[in-house]
């Protein structure tokens, strides 16, 4: 078992420790690390893209488990920060794992992430030509135009992040910014809406709307549980900011810094959003909202007008693009990182990064590729059953990720002025994990996640069979930690 070192080394020494050379280049400041973060939560994507849901199956009040969804997740990012703060490499939960506990173990936290990442960068581009860019155009709803966008966005964020990491770097800073601008743009207009026309209503906060007789509303997989799935759905993906450590620059602060920040202001901001959108709400127009396909894009445009809506839905195009880059981003980092231990398939090939840009090119064109054939190959039921799919997997990478450091915890070195949660670690790891079990609990029980949890199973299984294929061929390969193995030793 392995730790960080106990004194303050520079970024460099980090990666060199870590018995790397340091071939990404570091141009990612404080900001732009909280970018990455922050926008593959993106609270305005996922509030717009789910809120028509909640209101569907626990009506307005359903809103307010997105708060017991943030302080969950509040509490998981405080225990992924720590891990952060003390092995600062690409590759995140795979290299903690390697590192701290068994690298058997961490290949599987790899393999999950990998899944996780290569999923949602479809899922993100393609509600984005859905939801976003072909309502903008004036385009009407069609599966095979969605499809076609689709792959035009992975296309473009492929090249992107290929040509320059602080391209992504800029890209998402701009896509934050504009978020932030938005969400408290919209929600302060909304509250003087209220204020001078007197058109909403409190009682909205606490109404059932159209599920006021739903049968089994309180039950277990019941209406007013699955509004959960708002939070649990969107308040993920805060630890993309560790896979691209190595891009960062000071990264035992900046990298725990943006994954706790990134879940408190989301979900600050999202709670607001939420509560202004719901007080805009007139008791007569519930049912109405309740139906609309896009209920955030209704409301603007029922309050403000139609240039107001078609605003939004800029706004939100350009969220999600920022979102799905900073996704495909992420997984390429963590493929290079799997691949420079030979731990992942063609891993001579995925190791590789480009000497003019610095990015590991064969690792995003991989993610580009597998998109692609998602795109293609799979038709829409079997897409959305996949998408499901990928809502499970953060929730069990978090809940191990806990385990993890609830294991190890007692060998962690104490790293000089990087984050640390002190005598708080046990209190807040235990909380974490209790939330993590709920979250999971919350996820699979309602029947329609039964097909979301044998694709789960069939990820695992694929997973299993190059493992064995490694155990049986490449045995030496699981059987020394990422890297150097003196690296980290206390």
């Amino acid at each position: 078992m392995t730790q960080a070192p106990t004194e303050g080394p520079d970024s460099e020494s980090a990666v060199e420790a870590g018995g790397y050379r340091q071939e990404l280049k570091r141009t990612l400041g404080s900001f732009q690390v909280f970018a990455i973060s922050f926008a593959f939560i993106s609270v305005a994507v996922g509030i717009f893209a789910t809120f028509d849901e909640v209101l569907v199956t626990a009506g307005p009040v359903g809103i307010w488990l997105w708060l017991v969804a943030a302080v969950g997740q509040s509490l998981v990012a405080l225990v992924v920060a720590q891990f952060a703060a003390r092995i600062p490499l690409s590759g995140s939960s795979y290299q903690w794992a390697s590192r701290l506990g068994d690298p058997k173990v961490g290949w599987w936290f790899g393999w999950l992430t990998f899944c996780y990442l290569a999923i949602a960068v479809v899922a993100i581009d393609n509600a984005l030509a859905s939801q976003a860019f072909m309502p903008l155009a004036g385009i009407a709803a069609d599966e095979d135009t969605a499809r076609v966008i689709t792959l035009v966005v992975l296309l473009v964020q492929a090249v992107l992040a290929i040509a320059s990491t602080r391209l992504v770097g800029w890209i998402n800073s701009a896509a934050v910014g504009l978020e932030l601008a938005l969400v408290a743009v919209v929600a302060i207009a909304l509250v003087i809406v209220v204020a001078v026309t007197g058109n909403g209503s409190t009682a909205n906060l606490t109404s059932r709307g159209i599920t006021e007789h739903a049968p089994g509303y309180f039950a277990v997989g019941g209406g007013l549980m699955l509004a959960m799935i708002m939070g649990l759905a969107t308040l993920v993906g805060f630890d993309s900011a560790a896979n691209l450590a190595e891009e960062a620059k000071d990264p035992y602060r900046s990298v725990p810094r943006a994954i706790v920040g990134s879940v408190v202001a989301a979900g600050v901001l999202g709670m607001l959003f939420l509560i202004t959108l719901t007080l805009t709400l007139a008791i007569e127009d519930v049912p109405r909202i309740s139906h609309e396909a896009s209920p955030v894009a209704a409301i603007m445009r029922d309050r403000f007008g139609a240039v107001a809506e078609r605003t939004l839905l800029v706004a939100i195009t350009f969220a999600f693009f920022g979102a799905g880059i900073v996704v495909m981003t992420a997984c390429s980092r963590l493929v290079y990182a799997m691949s420079r231990d030979s731990r992942f398939p063609a891993h001579r090939t995925m190791r590789r990064v480009s000497p003019r840009t610095r990015t590991p090119v064969p690792a995003t064109l991989l993610v580009l590729g597998i998109g692609v054939v998602l795109m293609i190959a799979l038709p829409g039921a079997a897409l959305l059953e996949l998408i499901t799919a990928s809502t499970i997997l953060p929730a069990l990478i978090y809940g191990a990720t806990i385990v993890l450091y609830l294991t190890v915890r007692r060998h962690l070195a104490r790293q000089k002025g990087a984050f640390d949660l002190g005598r708080l670690e046990l209190p807040v790891a235990v909380c974490a994990l209790a939330w993590t079990l709920i979250a999971l609990f919350v996820l699979v029980t309602p029947a329609e996640a039964l097909t979301a949890v044998v694709i789960v199973g069939g990820l695992l299984l694929l997973g299993g069979l190059f493992f064995l294929g490694m155990l049986t061929f490449d045995r030496e390969v699981l059987e020394s930690e990422p890297g150097d193995e003196s690296a980290f030793r206390h």
